[in-house]
Parts: C-alpha cells; structure tokens; sequence
C-alpha cells in the first residue's frame, strides 16, 4: 500500500542521483582515474576547492585517482613581478633558467602546497610528489620540429620519457591520493619543465589508469572551434585527427588533445575534457549518464 508522504520532489531528485550514481561507483571501485588540473578555474578558490571536493569524493567512494596539476597563468603572473615576459613556441613555453625556477617555485610551492592541504583538510590523504620533494616523471630535453625540417630549442622544457607507475600504484593502494606537479628530472638529475597536459597522459598510460579527465577552462572540443554550439560530446581518435588537419583544433587545445591519444593508445579506456568552472563537472562527467564535456574515444 503507497504511503502519501508530504516530501518535496528535489528530495527525490537527490535520491534518482545517488542511485544513478551507484552503477558507477562500483563500476570504478579500486580503479584509477587520472585527472589533470589546469585553467582559470584554479584562479578562483571556491571554484578549485569545489573540484577538489568532487576528488576527494571519488576517494571516499572508494576510487584511486591520481592528479596530475599545472598552473601556466600563475607562472606567467609571476615572471611578470619578476620583470619577465612569458614566450610560447607552438604551445610550449620557452623556459631559460629564470624561467623554471620561477615554475617550479610556483608549481611545487604555491599549488601542489594548496592542493595538497585542501584535500586534507576536506579528509583525504593527499601526497605531494615534485621535483622539491620525490618526483614521479623523468624527462629528456625536448625539441620542436622547425617547418624548414630543423629542431626549434625551447629551453629546460623535456618530454617525458619514464613515469614511476609502482610508485603511484603503491600510494593509490594505501589509500593515498598523489598529487603532481610537472617538473621531471633527466637521467643526470637536471630539471625540466614538462606540459602537464602531457604529463597526465604518461601518467595514465603508465598506471594503466581507467580514464584520464583533463579538467580547464574550456566545455570540451568543437567541430568548428569558433562556434560554441558544435561542442562534440564524444569523440574518435580519427574525428580529433581530422579536427586537427583542418585546424579547428588550435595550439591552446592541441597538447590536450594529444595527452588523450597518449593515453587511449596505451589502453586507458576513455578521456574527457571538462570545464572545472561548471559546478561538480568532474562528479558529473564520471557519474552520471550525460556527463559534461567531450568523451574521446580510441575508435
């Protein structure tokens, strides 16, 4: 017999979700998921705190996710009080010895420190991994490829070579949430500045991760990049790569887009581009049924 209960219909909304969300989570239970901070959103604190709340949540709900961070508009901010002016060669920055020491100081100090300390305080148990502490990528110096055939030198920046997996799965395994930020040593110990788009992507591969989710300050990939209302809500490898050819996908875009590819090849299962701006984005996009941003698919 149906008992006529004067509740209100959000409660039950609450309810439909949770229940939505159930599959998920045990679909994902003790798997690792790779997420990639990056944008505007980490400008504004109750916009990063709310992503760090939806990571400490995958935690609690029993997923092993590893963030894999960067912070280009922090670094750009302070190579300005110091009087320098940000290069970009293709996307990448161009990084002298000023430079990196400026990014390291900014990405191993100031936001690997935050992140670190906020999933604490909201009860994970975050471990910090940079080039100050025990740093988890190692790098070789990279060069760009010029038109004209020739290599483009853009500095201490590197490509990476080597991600210590056992090192994270281990911290995954004890319950320990790793924290990254893109700073890699080479095989003499020199310092190198890495785009943590890419990062993530090794890090993903290597781990053999379950899904990568690049979190920006962007909806996700357009079929024609000026036109808001082409968002693509699931992707193919050789979609991207048409994208590509046709150049809807630009240099800010592309390192992303590669980051994925890295992964899918390496078998991670799914990735997704998603706006940290929109509210609980990263929750939405892992589970629900809709999500929020751009899947990208092997195909």
């Amino acid at each position: 017999m149906a008992v006529d209960i004067p509740i209100e219909e959000p409660i039950f909304d609450k309810a439909r979700a949770l229940i939505e969300a159930l599959g998920y989570i045990q679909r994902f239970n003790e798997r690792i998921v790779v997420v990639k901070l990056g944008g505007s959103f980490m400008d504004n604190d109750d916009e990063f705190r709310q992503v760090l709340t939806d990571i400490v949540f995958m935690h609690a709900v029993g997923m092993r996710p590893i963030v894999v961070h960067g912070g280009g508009k922090a670094i750009t901010d302070a190579m300005k009080k110091a009087g320098l002016q940000a290069q970009f060669v293709q996307g990448r920055r161009y990084t002298d010895e000023r430079t990196l020491a400026i990014a390291e100081h900014v990405l191993c100090n100031d936001i690997n420190g935050f992140i670190v300390n906020t999933i604490n305080v909201l009860g994970g148990k975050a471990m910090p991994l940079t080039s100050l502490t025990s740093t988890a990528l190692f790098a070789e110096k990279m060069y760009l490829a010029g038109e004209d055939g020739g290599k483009i030198d853009i500095g201490q920046v590197g490509q990476v070579t080597w991600v210590n997996a056992p090192l994270l799965k281990a911290l995954a395994e004890a319950d320990f949430i790793p924290v990254i930020a893109p700073i890699a040593r080479d095989g003499a110990g020199e310092k190198l500045n890495v785009n943590a788009d890419t990062a993530a992507g090794h890090v993903a591969a290597a781990t053999k991760a379950d899904k990568l989710v690049l979190v920006s300050d962007t909806h996700g990939i357009r079929e024609k990049k000026d036109d808001p209302s082409s968002l693509l809500r699931s992707i193919t490898k050789a979609h991207i790569q048409k994208l590509i050819a046709n150049k809807e996908i630009g240099e800010g875009m592309l390192p992303k887009v590669e980051s994925c590819i890295i992964a899918l090849d390496a078998g991670v299962k799914k990735a997704h581009i998603i706006d940290g701006r929109f509210p609980h984005a990263l929750l939405l996009e892992i589970y629900s049924d809709q999500g929020v941003g751009t899947e990208i698919l092997l195909g």
